[in-house]
């Protein structure tokens, strides 16, 4: 599609243009404005197996390495307390969260002590799906999300998932018994793999509609630089051509299967109103944990991508932000438009409101090609929506915005060093010979 390819240029171009991150001059954070909502993201990095498709922050699991960063995640939670800061909601994402279930659940019952929580969502894998573990979510967690990706075997071996996190049936399986523990249980999924087949596609969908599952997030396979050779060397190189073919089967499938849509790429069949990216409720949000993103004010805070660098920081009484980057207010306009319109609708009179402008105004090649193209359905004085052409063209642009998003955090990772660049770049073999970390005593 001519226009997909337009999109995703320009959106290369723009976040090769505002994602540079400077180093911070202080570790730390602005406190929170009067009146305004805040969701509170913790990331915890640690995996039993790293995906070649993956390109957040995740290191190979270590009990010894695991332990000390949560307790310093909690005391790092403290310090945004400290701030004035209040929470209605916690997304906890990985990197696998559930990695060491009773740690996690200790973080979620403090978060729920100090602020004033209604909703806690958390990411977890497919293995954890057992008794013992969603017994100890079960009211804890209102929404879990669980990384299934496929359920081709073929394409889970590919990926490594297979011995680690079942077949097919058994996790469809899983997924049914863990789904009434849950408000909302969604299970994410990727399309477009070069492997996968129009074939191999629908039957994705059709366990996903008979899993139980509440809600379900389809995304593109996104090739950032980073994981584009272990991509390649893995499941193939990825191609673009059939994305909006693959989409559209999606769509339909899920539509007329009794989802409703909540994002451009998110389908939802239960009653409740939590959805998988958090973005889309909440623009502004402190990220807690190594390699968490914080954006404020206009502003982005990039977390140290070191566990060890981590460990020193907290116990010192500092938060762990070490790069920052400021939006101009053409780049903050930018931004809400792409946001709230990949959930769907953009509220015009809010955005002139905070802007001092109209979006007409503010963005008028934007809106322009929009426009040109057929992307929108409604447009008037009060909002916009997207029409089915629309839809795929906001998927196209948020994989390329978290391509963008890779890259940069690509930036951060490239200052990791000594036995963590190791774990990250090498071939994972000198897990166990890492040194210890511990709360309170800084690894120099």
């Amino acid at each position: 599609m001519l226009e997909e390819r337009i999109l995703s240029r320009v959106i290369r171009g723009c976040m090769d243009d505002f994602l540079k991150l400077s180093p911070c001059k202080e570790h730390d954070i602005p406190g929170p404005q009067p009146g305004k909502r805040y969701m509170l993201y913790m990331h915890i990095p640690f995996c039993e197996r790293l995906c070649p498709y993956c390109s957040f922050n995740r290191f190979p699991f270590a009990e010894d390495r695991a332990k000390p960063y949560f307790e310093n995640l909690r005391t790092e939670m403290r310090m945004l307390a400290d701030k004035g800061y209040d929470f209605d909601s916690v997304y906890i994402g990985g990197g696998t969260p559930t990695i060491m279930i009773d740690e996690l659940c200790k973080t979620i019952d403090l978060a729920r002590e100090m602020f004033s929580i209604k909703e806690v969502s958390s990411e977890t894998n497919p293995n954890h799906l057992i008794p013992e573990y969603l017994e100890k979510l079960e009211g804890r967690v209102q929404r879990l999300s669980v990384g299934v990706q496929s359920f081709d075997n073929g394409l889970l071996k590919q990926m490594g998932r297979l011995e680690k996190y079942g077949t097919n049936e058994e996790i469809f399986e899983r997924i049914k018994v863990a789904s009434p523990y849950f408000q909302s249980m969604n299970v994410d999924m990727i399309f477009n793999f070069p492997a996968q087949t129009e074939e191999m596609l629908i039957t994705d969908l059709a366990y996903v509609l008979e899993s139980g599952a509440t809600q379900t997030t389809f995304y593109p396979l996104m090739a950032s630089p980073s994981v584009e050779r272990s991509l390649a060397a893995t499941v193939g190189a990825v191609d673009y051509s059939r994305e909006a073919h693959y989409y559209d089967i999606i769509w339909h499938a899920l539509t007329e299967g009794g989802f409703d849509m909540s994002s451009a790429w998110t389908f939802d069949r239960s009653a409740g109103d939590m959805i998988d990216e958090y973005v889309v409720d909440y623009e502004e949000y402190p990220a807690l944990g190594s390699g968490g993103i914080t954006y404020l004010n206009g502003k982005l805070y990039v977390n140290t991508f070191s566990v060890t660098d981590y460990n020193e920081l907290i116990p010192a009484g500092k938060l762990s932000v070490k790069d920052e980057q400021t939006f101009s207010l053409h780049n903050r306009m930018r931004y809400r438009f792409m946001m709230q319109l990949f959930g769907l609708r953009l509220d015009k009179k809010q955005f002139k409101e905070d802007f001092g402008m109209s979006v007409e105004r503010g963005l008028p090649a934007e809106m322009a090609f929009m426009s040109a193209v057929g992307a929108f359905d409604v447009n008037n004085s009060d909002e916009i929506t997207l029409s089915p052409k629309g839809r795929y063209l906001l998927v196209a642009m948020m994989r390329q915005f978290f391509i963008g998003v890779n890259n940069l955090r690509d930036q951060a990772r490239a200052k990791l060093t000594g036995f963590e660049r190791d774990l990250i770049f090498g071939d994972g073999k000198n897990c166990a010979a890492a040194p210890e970390i511990s709360v309170g005593s800084p690894l120099l």
